[in-house]
């Protein structure tokens, strides 16, 4: 029986788009932007932000010195933001109906300058945040660790007080979902945007 239902942030609950995050962190000075970033794995100060191995103003410190020029937190924010292209929020609308049958979570290789925006009321268009729609949110950056080490599994698991086998786990990325499932986790790959809520019910359905 599933319990918990966890959900990735970028690309399930969102659409993404790379390449125009790419010419965002371009246009603020940074050459070669792709060294550093891609849809699932970042490098260098992208990683170490949302790793929490440095804060959003030592992020703001070392790409100032990549660019060779002061980059504020806003307008690191909005080039971060430049990665998400649509909230879908019929989607965030569905997961409501699951609310009081399973508890809902989001569990994302993130940072502050996503969520300084997601948290907010800002996020949708009916005034929620991304924490009105979830009983837990784990967040690599307040981690300390990032998808797809098994650590980060681990830690969702016991600070959720989640049963590996009652848990099913949603991302678009197949190394995140290999280890969810070598963490003992129930698992459902969909693709960036995809509309995902058939397949969800369809195994909601086979494990109540």
């Amino acid at each position: 029986m599933i319990r918990d239902i966890v959900f990735d942030f970028g690309g399930v609950l969102t659409t993404i788009d790379t390449e125009r995050a790419l010419q965002k962190f371009r246009d603020l000075g940074i050459e070669n932007p792709e060294q550093y970033i891609n849809s699932y794995c970042q490098k260098g100060p992208f990683f170490e932000v949302e790793n929490g191995d440095i804060d959003a103003e030592e992020f703001c410190r070392r790409i100032s010195a990549i660019a060779g020029r002061e980059i504020t937190f806003e307008e690191a924010k909005e080039a971060w933001l430049g990665f998400l292209v649509e909230i879908h929020t019929h989607l965030l609308e569905y997961l409501q109906t699951l609310r009081g049958r399973y508890r809902l979570s989001v569990l994302s290789n993130t940072n502050p300058f996503i969520q300084s925006w997601a948290l907010t009321s800002d996020f949708t268009p009916t005034g929620k945040s991304l924490a009105d729609y979830f009983d837990n949110l784990f967040f690599s950056y307040r981690m300390h660790c990032s998808k797809p080490s098994e650590e980060i599994y681990r830690k969702m698991l016991s600070c959720g007080n989640m049963e590996a086998s009652e848990t099913l786990f949603v991302d678009d990325s197949d190394k995140n979902l290999v280890a969810a499932r070598q963490a003992g986790i129930n698992t459902l790959k969909v693709e960036n945007g995809e509309d995902w809520r058939k397949a969800l019910e369809e195994i909601l359905q086979c494990n109540r």
